[in-house]
Parts: C-alpha cells; structure tokens; sequence
C-alpha cells in the first residue's frame, strides 16, 4: 500500500507547534504528560501526519501561554495572516532590533521581488 503523502497544512501547523514547544523549554514527553496523550501522538502532530482536533489546538495553546490561533496563523500561506505573524515576532522586540528587522525584510523583498 502507497504510504499517504502529509498534509501541507498539518505539516505547516505541526512545525508551529513543534516551535512553540521548544520555546515553551517543553520535551515531548512533557508534553504528552500534560495532554494525557501518548509521546507518539505528539510526534505526529509535529511531523504533520496527523492534523490536531480544534480541542486539542486549545490545549496546546494553554499549554505554550499563547492563543490557538497563532498555531494556524503561524502555518498560513496568505499574506495577512503572515504580516499577523510577523507582527507578533516584531512585537517582541525593542525598537531598534524592530527596525534593523523591517530594514533587511525591505532590503529582501525588493531584492527577490518579481518585475511587473
């Protein structure tokens, strides 16, 4: 039997969630532990393969000290949600680190920007 190729959005939403852990100071297994799952379920939650129940999402939310929605704002492809995303990132920063920041992103985009 063909092995089932992940889903691009569970794989984007595993990687967030798998980045909020590790910025939480979280292992798997503590993780597991807290969520009263397996440290398999984390791991596939992580890799994409499988895609957590909105319930669950909640309870990683709590879990990391963030809302539920950045987990799914961080993995989106749309623009918005992306510039949502990047304002949380800049919001952590002073104000000069936030400007050296918007300067090289400035600085990227012109450079990779397509001519119309």
């Amino acid at each position: 039997m063909a092995e089932k190729k992940p889903d691009p959005l569970a794989v984007s939403v595993g990687k967030a969630i798998a980045a909020r852990r590790q910025e939480a100071g979280l292992t798997q297994d503590q993780v597991a532990g807290k969520l009263d799952i397996g440290n398999e379920a984390v791991s596939r939650m992580e890799r994409g393969l499988v895609m957590p129940t909105v319930a669950r999402l909640l309870e990683l939310a709590s879990l990391f000290h963030c809302d539920a929605s950045s987990l799914l704002v961080e993995s989106s492809n749309r623009p918005a949600e992306q510039a949502q995303y990047l304002a949380q990132m800049l919001a952590r920063l002073d104000s000069e680190d936030r400007e050296m920041v918007l300067t090289m992103v400035e600085q990227l985009t012109n450079r990779l920007a397509k001519p119309s």
